[in-house]
Parts: C-alpha cells; sequence; structure tokens
C-alpha cells in the first residue's frame, strides 16, 4: 500500500464508514406530458416535473375516475406514491382543462429492462451517473484499484454519502483488498435524481438497475458483483438482494436491522425517541435540496445533473409525521419494509455480523437468520458489542474470506492482516493490534479453500469481547468463541426461573396460594433514571471504555429478583421470555425488563433487556417459541389492561450469548423504560406515579425463560469487566 493510502486508512473516522466527466443515459421509462408539465411514471409511482408551483393537479386512471390530487411545490414537481400498476394521466383542474398523454405505472414485480440497457451505460474511474429504468440518475464514484483490470467488484448503496468523491475510506480499504468500489447515493440523496423515503420498494428495483449496470462494465471481473456496507448500507443489501439482480453475486449486510418497527423504531411498542427518530430526522434533513454540502459544491462547480436532481427533494415523505401517524404494526406499511417477512427471496450467500448491544440498530437482527432460507449458504459471526463490533477483530478475517471466495473466486490474501488493525485502531483507538489467527489456505486451490471455508461451522458466537487474553482491555476481539451449525442454536434448551414473592428467582415456581403471597410493586416513574447509559459524546462509544452511568433503580421506582449463587456455568445464547402477571393503576403502562449477572464481588455486568407497552400483550401464536415471543403490535389487537385484574404480559429479551459463572447470580429487574440502553430513549404511556404490580404464586406464575446451551466449555474466571464492550457495570445491590 502507498503512504497515501495508509494515510487515508489511518485517519478515517468511524463516521464515513457508516456512512470526473458527466454522463448520462437514455432511461428505458417513457414520458408523457403536454407543454405546461412533464409526467414521469416509475416503479408504483408517478414523477410530475416542470409544473407550475402551486397549481392544482389532479391524477386519473384508465377509468376515467380521479384517483388522487396535489398541488405542485415551489420546485415545480409533484409525486403520487405507492400507485398500483397500470396507465395514468395527469390533468390540470383549472380552466382550461390540460391532460398529459398515458403514462404506465410499473409494479414492484414487473419485468427489468432487457440486457442491452445495462450495456448501454459506461462507467469510468471516477464520479459517474446510472440511470435507473424509470430515467432516474443516481451518482455513483467509482474508485479502481491499481493494476490491469478486470477487478473482483463490491457496490456500497446507501443514503449517506457513498458517491462523494471525497469520501475516500471505504475505497481505500476495499481497493487495498484488490476490489473495484463503487459507492452509489439512494434516489433522492446525494446528488442522485427523485425523491427519498426509507426503504421504499422503488430503491429496491434502484439497486437491481445498479447491480445489472455495474456488472456489465468490462472491468468487472466475471461480470459479477458483491454488496458491502455497515449498518444503512448493509441494511439496503437486503433489500436490494430481495430483488434477485442475476448479476449478483453476494452479500454482507453488517449491523442491520431484522424487523423495523419491531427491533428497532417501535421495541415492544414503545417509540424509540432516541436513536431511531434522530437518525429518521437526519435522513429527512440530508435528504432535503443540497441537505448534503458537497452536491451543492459539485453543483456550484458546474454539475448540472446534480442541480437537476434537487428539484424533486420538496416531495421527500416527511419521516417523522410517518413515524408518529403509524404507532401500530401496518402490515401494508410494515411488511415491505420488514426484511423477516421476505427474506426468503434472498437467493445469494450472506455473511452477516453484528453484536447483541448495539447501541443504534438495536441487536435483533440474529432473528433474520432463520429466514434466509433462499440463501446457499449463510454465515453469521455475533458477539457483545457495539455498533461496530461488524468490523472488529473477530470478524473481519473471516468477512475478507468470504468476499474473496464468493465474490473475487480467489484464494483468500494476506491484504486483510495489514488492513484490519489499521481499521480497528480508527474505530476504537487501540494500536498495535493483529487479526487472530484464521483458516490457512497455503497451497490450496479456489476450489479446496471455498470447500474449507464451507465446511466450518456457519454461525460463530464471540464471548465476552474486549477481553481476549495477551490484548489490550476492550480490543473488539473475544476472549473465546464458539461454534454452532445454525441460528436459533439447535441445543439450546428453554430453562425457566421463576419470580417468587420474596424477590428470589428459583428453579421452581411458589408454591404459594395467591392470597397468602406478597405481591410487590413499584411507583412507575420514567425520569427516576437518565434516558441512556451512556454519558459520553458522540462515537466515543465506539472506543476501548465509554463512558458508561448504568445505575440502580431508585427505591421504589422498580423491582428486582436474583437467584441464588449458580451451582454450576450457564451458558444462555439466544432470546429470552420473560412472563409478568401484571396489575396496574393505569389502563397502559410500559416496562423495561434488564438481564444482568451478579457475580461473587458484587460486581453486576448488564447483558440484555427488553421492552414492552401492555396494550401491545398480545402475541402471534404462529410465530412465537418459549424462549421467543413475538408481537402482533396490530391496532385491532391493543387493548387495555383489565382493572384491578393480574394480566400475564410476555415480554421478550433481545438476543444475547452470555456465560454465567459458577457461583454467580442471575438477577431481573422490571422497571420504566430508559437508562439501560446507550442512545435508546423512550416516548412511553406512563402518567408519573402508577402504581404497578408484579405477582409470582403459584397461579400466577412469573419467570424468565433463557435459552441454556449444556456442555459449553468457559474459561474458569470471569474477565474484568471493564474491558467488556458493551456491557456496563455497576455495584449490586
Amino acid at each position: 500500500m502507498g503512504a497515501g493510502r495508509k494515510a487515508a486508512l489511518c485517519a478515517a473516522t468511524v463516521l464515513a464508514l457508516a456512512a470526473g466527466a458527466l454522463g448520462t443515459t437514455t432511461g428505458s421509462a417513457t414520458a408523457a406530458g403536454t407543454d405546461d408539465f412533464t409526467v414521469r411514471p416509475s416503479v408504483n409511482q408517478l414523477y410530475v416535473l416542470d409544473a407550475t408551483p402551486g397549481e392544482d393537479l389532479a391524477l386519473v386512471d384508465h377509468d376515467g375516475a380521479v384517483v388522487g390530487t396535489g398541488t405542485v411545490d415551489e420546485l415545480g414537481s409533484l409525486v403520487w406514491r405507492q400507485l398500483d400498476a397500470g396507465s395514468y394521466t395527469v390533468r390540470t383542474t383549472g380552466d382550461p382543462v390540460t391532460e398529459s398523454d398515458p403514462a404506465m405505472v410499473t409494479d414492484f414485480d414487473g419485468p427489468p429492462p432487457p440486457q442491452s440497457f445495462y450495456d448501454g451505460q459506461t462507467l469510468h474511474d471516477g464520479f459517474n451517473y446510472i440511470t435507473t429504468r424509470d430515467g432516474t440518475t443516481l451518482s455513483a464514484n467509482v474508485s479502481l484499484p491499481s493494476g490491469d483490470g478486470p477487478f473482483p467488484t463490491v457496490v456500497e448503496y446507501s443514503g449517506y454519502d457513498p458517491s462523494n468523491p471525497a469520501n475516500t475510506t471505504m475505497a481505500t480499504l476495499f481497493n487495498t483488498l484488490g476490489f473495484a468500489y463503487v459507492g452509489v447515493n439512494v434516489r433522492g440523496t446525494g446528488c442522485s435524481g427523485g425523491a427519498f423515503m426509507t426503504f421504499e420498494p422503488v430503491q429496491s428495483i434502484d439497486g437491481y438497475d445498479v447491480i445489472e449496470t455495474v456488472a456489465a462494465q468490462s472491468w468487472a471481473q466475471f461480470h459479477q458483483v458483491g454488496m458491502v456496507g455497515i449498518s444503512y448500507p448493509g441494511i439496503e443489501q437486503l433489500y436490494v438482494a430481495r430483488t434477485q439482480p442475476p448479476h449478483l453475486a453476494a452479500i454482507t449486510p453488517l449491523s442491520v436491522i431484522d424487523d423495523t418497527y419491531r427491533g428497532t423504531l417501535y421495541p415492544g411498542g414503545i417509540l424509540n425517541t432516541g436513536f431511531a427518530v434522530s437518525w429518521a430526522a437526519e435522513r429527512s434533513q440530508q435528504s432535503e435540496p443540497y441537505g448534503q454540502a458537497w452536491t451543492k459544491a459539485r453543483a456550484d462547480a458546474g454539475d448540472t445533473v446534480c442541480a437537476d436532481n434537487q428539484r424533486v427533494r420538496l416531495q421527500n415523505v416527511d419521516l417523522g409525521a410517518m413515524i408518529d401517524a403509524n404507532p401500530f404494526y401496518s402490515p401494508e406499511i410494515g411488511d415491505p419494509i420488514n426484511p423477516s417477512v421476505w427474506a426468503d427471496q434472498i437467493d445469494v450467500p450472506v455473511f452477516i455480523a453484528g453484536a447483541w448491544q448495539d447501541e443504534q440498530t438495536g441487536g435483533h437482527f440474529p432473528a433474520l437468520l432463520d429466514d434466509l432460507t433462499g440463501s446457499p449458504d449463510v454465515y453469521a459471526t455475533m458477539s457483545n458489542g457495539s455498533h461496530t463490533e461488524s468490523l472488529g477483530l473477530g470478524v473481519f478475517g473471516r468477512y475478507a474470506d468470504f468476499l474473496d471466495l464468493y465474490v473475487g473466486r480467489r484464494v483468500p490474501g494476506d491484504a486483510k492482516n495489514f488492513v484490519a488493525p489499521i481499521l480497528a485502531q480508527s474505530i476504537t483507538g487501540i494500536g498495535g493490534l493483529s487479526l487472530p489467527p484464521g483458516i490457512d489456505y497455503t497451497g490450496l486451490t479456489y476450489r479446496q479453500a471455498l470447500a474449507t471455508y464451507r465446511a466450518q461451522p456457519h454461525v460463530r458466537i464471540g464471548f465476552e469481547e474486549g477481553a481476549a487474553a495477551g490484548e489490550p482491555s476492550g480490543s473488539p476481539i473475544p476472549r473465546f468463541v464458539r461454534t454452532f451449525s445454525s441460528w436459533p442454536v439447535p441445543q439450546a434448551k428453554p430453562t425457566a426461573w421463576y419470580l417468587t414473592p420474596g424477590g428470589r428467582l428459583r428453579s421452581t415456581p411458589s408454591g404459594q396460594r395467591p392470597g397468602d403471597a406478597r405481591q410487590r410493586s413499584y411507583s412507575a416513574d420514567p425520569t427516576a433514571l437518565p434516558a441512556t447509559d451512556y454519558t459520553g459524546p458522540g462515537n466515543d462509544i465506539w472506543k476501548a471504555h465509554p463512558t458508561y452511568d448504568w445505575r440502580q433503580i431508585p427505591a421504589g421506582k422498580g423491582l428486582g429478583w436474583i437467584s441464588p449463587p449458580l451451582k454450576k456455568t450457564v451458558v444462555a445464547v439466544g432470546t429470552g421470555s420473560v412472563d409478568l402477571w401484571v396489575r396496574s393503576d393505569a389502563p397502559d403502562t410500559d416496562l423495561e425488563v434488564t438481564l444482568s449477572e451478579v457475580r461473587p464481588d458484587g460486581t453486576e455486568v448488564y447483558v440484555q433487556s427488553g421492552w414492552l407497552r401492555a396494550s401491545h400483550r398480545e402475541l402471534d401464536r404462529s410465530e412465537s417459541t418459549p424462549i421467543s415471543p413475538v408481537h402482533t403490535d396490530l391496532a385491532s389487537d391493543a387493548a387495555p389492561l383489565p382493572a384491578g385484574k393480574l394480566t400475564r404480559l410476555r415480554v421478550e429479551l433481545f438476543p444475547f450469548a452470555q456465560a454465567f459463572r459458577e457461583g454467580s447470580r442471575i438477577r431481573i429487574t422490571v422497571d420504566a423504560p430508559g437508562g439501560a440502553r446507550p442512545l435508546w430513549a423512550f416516548d412511553t404511556t406512563i402518567a408519573h406515579g402508577e402504581r404497578v404490580t408484579v405477582a409470582a404464586d403459584r397461579v400466577h406464575r412469573s419467570r424468565v425463560v433463557l435459552a441454556v446451551v449444556p456442555k459449553v466449555k468457559v474459561p474458569a474466571t470471569a474477565p474484568p469487566c471493564a474491558s467488556l464492550r458493551s456491557q456496563p457495570c455497576r455495584t449490586y445491590p
């Protein structure tokens, strides 16, 4: 690697990670219009351009019925969304009436353009535009590695700034690994045309066109493409792969979601006003005209395409208003953006990685794994840790090997050994690290190398990330790794601990009759603790030792139950389920349930949390299991708590992997949401001071059920708590 590329990698920020000649080609869509405006059909959408600002227009279907109306914005644009496929015209509502020629709106499942449409687009090293089937142009930045092509090629696709020529982090990373890199902005962002809405279906169709256009280039090896990216660009990979582009070789979604509603935005039916809402607000701001500063600079420098592509941006969806308007799960809105619904349509190899305590996407993504039934190979690597753990040293070697084997079709090389430590230092601030030993490919042919990789167990669980022996505290490396054939872990056995009236967890339920058992209660107060347990600035949460302020629940503001010291080590891997028999003097309430380990010395280690709004308690019986409750979250199923009556609430603990060592105790706490997870804050229904009672007797069997995996070898001693990534500690009691 040259000095310049090395410096670029060393200076890179992880924000950029999570984050020429101009040319256009002729689109495949046929525009219709009048002298007064232009109509451009799209996938379940119709665009009006160059109209008179403030003019009222009507959308008319093929039967002559008016199916929509709207007012042209100040940039002369109007967009109708969620249209059925078919022929439409647009007409003015004033006098005289002007009507466009018919325009044909297509469906998500409509046929793609002919191969010639993709073959006819030429992309060169540097800044480009890719034309999609409806004529929208997407900004793209191509970075080719040194040497003669063709090159194995990867695409990063998102609404951040992957096409910004000044954003060289990912390009440098993949060029160093020997890949051509193409960063593309989704429609309505960057210098791309069109209007923006997060994860809407037309973005997936655009992604299909991006993959096929890039794969058609002479410098794209095998005329196949892989996809890369963490977080937003990781999630977009799932949506694009769903469309099954024929020249997509593999995807590598890192730090992603499985269910937009339940996993991140409304966990347990409670709005996440912390990261989820702030992220949506940021996307809305950055998708405004010139919402990203680099686009204004390009336009001012003469990029007329970039300037022209800003004119539809006032038609972007108000994400905040959309969130507020949909407090319940709506299949019509939710299913298209819920990967767990259609993950079985992904038919390429998948490498997925992430962390249980992810402070952004939430760590619920493992639920996606058993839905990827259409993929020939699925590899998953998971551990405790933060949002960036998917790029940690415990993952990166296996990740780079996957790209070499499935995209490059070559024996994995050694460049990863140089790149990974530099990347780790940029994220954590820790230098001098090395990749842990991986597969030795010395002397193997490509077929032998691929067979060797495929023969390894496909699910890898890293335990006690940050506490690897011989490494600096907080390093992104697990202390030990255990592997399994699939997820959920086949060996896992649902194991219950029952809550008792005296605040204990026991292996058998209480034998007390309801009238004799003490019922414990607390005053629900979402202000009793800080909104989150993290007090540091910005992305310092990814450093080796973040600043946590994880506090004990104030007296009277929550309840706790704790087991006796364990007689043997318990290893739990998977989701958890907590049954609570609850009565409240309010018709609804919100719960946060937290699982922790209390060590013999009184150190309490955070493990995982779950949340539930009582009115959302209805279970989806077809999807729920003893260790993984799934709620319908439908408005039709919502119901207040019966006044004065105990009601069972089943709360899901998000996935985790934890070794509870012999002598330690398992603890469950229940309180108002907030204070147990970084960057996640909640909009609760709680009226301060409401009394919440939890019963635990032989009739009301409140309990916690964990997925216990037998015969897992664990290091005898527990690591220093301060070393664990994203697992804060406090003193018990």
